[in-house]
């Protein structure tokens, strides 16, 4: 290993209490690593927030060079990075990165890896926190943990401020069993202040907001309960297949790979009680309140509350593209679903009897993330005439992905001598106010690990009280197989089905059609 002579951004750091760092990346020749997680800390050297003394280890099965590594994240920042590079900070990141190649579980390779962080600690004549990014598939999580655990480097500097932390990429755990099996693992080798488990949903700039526009504007908080909401929707869309990554999605489906974390977290950021103070605990405890308030999912009958579903061949932006079962890699007996939508109730005082309904699926009309509050109409007495006012629902939309910002639906009069109204949209987003370069999510996670605060990550307890909630309808599901399996044409809003769920209680989706 060469010997770093070129402490980060030395006296620069905007972030002075941010330790000196050693940051591992397990799976370094990985997708994520190159789209987000390199171009993420290069941006956060260009805003000057790493710390002053940085380096970091690439860690895979692969052998290759510290140069040849170093190449290759040079062409992902290029390729991925929201901002060009400037050779000077990219010469800075690159003189401190470096590569470590072993099997996973191979306990040797950590010993190595040990000593070449210990090298660098010589080198820097101080002790470094170390944190490891584990960006793998999660059949080798339980060999890294093992692994970091028994090399010693997971004790590093414990019950100091200096302590290792983990830093865990999703899934976590594929059902509750497997979840709790999990947790126990890395609370065998970790303690929970060391654990961030990541959802880079949470790292969103509108999802942050969420907090922000309920607690810090009055005219949102008093009216954001039973008495004047109808109902909420979260969908989560994507226009995309799974492409080549049939194989994998097949053994995880919609509820699995969105659902159960992305669109969860959603539900708890938008229905949680006002935390105590922005203490990280604070607001996880809220948020875990929450989830396991929500009553168990019908699963039969005409009053389920889940939907199912796999797309079939149709058209997106005007191209043919195939149904879920010609894809490649999926088998021909495949019952995994595309789409799934459910129907969440919530028993507690502020939502009890307002139902949330939530979706996400593949080859859907057009990509979008958004949580939409739909308001109750005022009482019929004014403009209650029917055919002749057109009275919209007053709506809060808050979009996530793509435009992100806030938007809110009201009725205005239209201009002219008769008295006739029409919805209209009040807009704020991000990138006109703000400008469009905007952070990346990985930017401000990391950023967040490495000072230590675990607000937008996720607890223990709260991944099992999801997959508590969930676990039963993969169960069920798994019983039927491709029974009541419903399809979808690609380029729609979803099967028909899910139309209904909402049409029982007299409401529908906000896109649908």
């Amino acid at each position: 290993m060469e010997e770093s002579r070129h402490p980060f951004l030395e006296g620069l750091s905007k972030h002075r209490g941010v330790a000196p760092t050693v940051a591992v990346i397990f799976g370094a020749s990985g997708d994520l690593t190159a789209r987000k997680l390199i171009p993420a800390i290069y941006n956060l050297g260009v805003d000057n927030l790493l710390p002053n003394d940085f380096h970091l280890i690439g860690f895979g099965r692969k052998a290759i060079s510290d140069e040849d590594f170093r190449d290759a994240m040079e062409a992902s920042i290029k390729e991925h990075s929201r901002r060009p590079i400037k050779p000077e900070i990219w010469q800075r990141v690159r003189d401190v990165m470096f590569y470590a190649s072993a099997d996973y579980g191979d306990l040797e390779g950590y010993k190595s890896l040990a000593e070449q962080i210990d090298g660098i600690e010589a080198s820097l004549g101080r002790k470094v926190q170390r944190i490891f990014y584990i960006s793998t598939p999660p059949n080798v999580f339980e060999p890294i943990i093992q692994c970091l655990g028994e090399s010693g480097l997971a004790q590093a500097n414990i019950d100091t401020p200096l302590a290792s932390k983990v830093i865990i990429e999703k899934p976590f755990g594929k059902d509750l069993k497997s979840a709790e099996n999990l947790n126990q693992l890395i609370n065998s080798v970790f303690e929970e202040s060391q654990v961030f488990r990541i959802d880079h949903y949470l790292g969103k700039e509108t999802v942050q907001d969420l907090l922000v526009q309920r607690f810090a504007n009055a005219i949102f908080e008093p009216i954001w309960n039973r008495e004047y909401v109808e109902c909420v929707q979260i969908t989560v869309a994507e226009k995309l297949g799974v492409g080549s990554r049939g194989g994998y999605y097949d053994t995880s489906g919609a509820l699995r790979d969105m659902i159960q974390n992305h669109t969860m977290q959603l539900v708890a950021l938008t229905a949680m009680e006002p935390p105590v103070s922005l203490d990280p605990e604070s607001i996880r405890d809220e948020k875990v309140k929450v989830i396991r308030s929500i009553q168990p999912l019908n699963l039969e009958g005409e009053e389920s509350d889940v939907v199912r579903a796999r797309y079939t061949n149709g058209l997106i932006n005007g191209e043919a593209v195939k149904g879920y079962l010609e894809e490649e890699g999926i088998p021909e007996e495949s019952s995994t679903e595309t789409y799934a939508a459910l129907r969440l109730m919530i028993n507690n005082w502020r939502w009890k009897g307002v139902p949330f309904y939530i979706r996400s699926g593949k080859r859907m009309a057009r990509r979008t993330s958004e949580i939409a509050i739909r308001f109750k109409r005022p009482p019929g007495i004014l403009f209650s005439e029917e055919g002749r006012y057109n009275v919209s629902d007053n709506t809060m939309v808050i979009q996530i992905q793509p435009n992100e910002g806030v938007t809110i639906v009201m009725n205005s009069k239209v201009p002219g001598l008769e008295t006739r109204m029409q919805p209209v949209k009040m807009h704020f987003r991000y990138a006109t106010t703000f400008g469009s370069n905007t952070p990346e999510a990985y930017e401000r996670l990391i950023l967040d690990a490495m000072i230590g605060d675990s607000t937008l990550f996720i607890r223990g307890d709260e991944t099992e009280a999801s997959w508590k909630l969930l676990s039963p309808v993969l169960e069920h599901w798994d019983k039927l197989g491709a029974k009541e399996l419903e399809t979808y044409v690609a380029g729609s809003w979803g099967p028909a089905l899910s139309d209904e769920l909402l049409s029982k209680k007299n409401h529908e989706w906000r896109h649908s059609g």
